[in-house]
C-alpha cells in the first residue's frame, strides 16, 4: 500500500522545517508541494523563498513570489516572503518596502512587525533641507553615527584629575 503525501502536507511541513531553521529540508518540501500543485500561489512564493535561500537563484525566486503576491494580493504572508528573498540579497530598502504593504493588510502581523523592528529605522538628514543624498549630508551623517547623538567622543577618556 503506498501512501500518497498531498501538497499541502509537503507545504505544512516545509513551514515547521522553516520555523526551525531546517532550511534545505525546507526546500525540498516546498519544491515538492510547487511540483504537486504550481498554480497555488502560498507553495510558488515559498518555494521562490526557499531558491532565495538555499540556491541563492535571486531572479527565479523573486519571479516566483512576485507572481504569488500578484495573484494573493490580500495575503500578507506573501509580502513577508518576498520581502524575507530581497533582504536574503542585501535589498534592504525593498524589503522594508514589502514588509509595509504586508503590515497595511495586516497591521497585527508579530512576523513581520519583528523584522520591520530588526532592520530598524533610518534617521533623519542632518541637514533637512537638502536632499538625503547630497554629500553634505552624507558626511555629516558618518560624523553623526561615530559621534553619536549625544555629541560625546568615542571612547573618550575620563580626564585625570590635578592634584593640588
Amino acid at each position: 500500500m503506498q501512501v500518497s503525501v498531498t501538497a499541502e502536507e509537503h507545504y505544512r511541513r516545509g513551514r515547521e522545517l522553516l520555523v526551525h531553521d531546517k532550511i534545505d529540508q525546507a526546500m525540498e518540501n516546498f519544491r515538492t508541494a510547487h511540483n504537486l500543485d504550481p498554480a497555488n500561489p502560498r507553495y510558488r512564493s515559498y518555494f521562490g523563498l526557499g531558491l532565495a535561500l538555499v540556491e541563492r537563484r535571486f531572479d527565479r525566486a523573486l519571479e516566483l513570489c512576485r507572481s504569488a503576491a500578484k495573484e494573493e494580493f490580500f495575503n500578507p504572508e506573501l509580502y513577508h516572503n518576498l520581502s524575507r528573498v530581497h533582504l536574503a540579497f542585501g535589498f534592504k530598502a525593498e524589503a522594508i518596502r514589502y514588509l509595509r504593504r504586508g503590515l497595511m493588510i495586516d497591521p497585527a502581523n508579530l512576523a513581520m512587525i519583528d523584522d520591520l523592528e530588526n532592520l530598524g529605522m533610518r534617521q533623519s538628514p542632518v541637514l533637512s533641507f537638502l536632499p538625503r543624498r547630497h554629500p553634505v549630508n552624507r558626511l555629516l551623517g558618518r560624523v553623526r553615527g561615530i559621534w553619536g547623538e549625544n555629541g560625546e567622543a568615542p571612547h573618550a577618556a575620563p580626564q585625570a584629575q590635578a592634584s593640588a
